[in-house]
């Protein structure tokens, strides 16, 4: 009987424990900030991951600093901004137009206009 009252309480207990968070936030606006940074940003160690999906020690170090840039008050982009400074633009699955990425955002409308251009201007046979 006392192995079974040990163990319902252990179980019990063992909850409580697994269900706290991994991070420490002060709202739960932050948490929901927080899930939806390193959602959109990739880890710099591994190939096309989230900080979400990610384990590596390179990105547990970058969830720490995103939550200290949080608590600091700094908005979305200054984090992001921040994070591309130090990892450059690979590290943003949505880098924004600069000079560096021109080509990027530009070139699918070049090619969709030269994709119309041939297809109107071909010789019927």
């Amino acid at each position: 009987m006392l192995i079974k009252v040990f163990l319902f309480f252990s179980i019990i207990f063992s909850s409580f424990t697994l269900g706290k968070s991994l991070y420490d936030f002060e709202s739960v606006e932050d948490e929901k900030r927080f899930y939806s940074l390193i959602k959109e940003i990739r880890c710099p160690k591994c190939t096309s991951g989230s900080l979400a999906s990610s384990n590596a020690p390179v990105s547990e170090d970058i969830k720490l600093k995103i939550i200290d840039l949080i608590k600091e008050g700094k908005s979305d982009q200054e984090i992001k901004e921040f994070l591309s400074d130090r990892f450059g633009n690979q590290i943003l699955y949505n880098p924004g137009l600069s000079k560096d990425t021109y080509l990027l955002w530009l070139a699918p409308g070049f090619f969709l206009m030269i994709i119309l251009l041939i297809f109107f201007f071909r010789k019927r046979t």
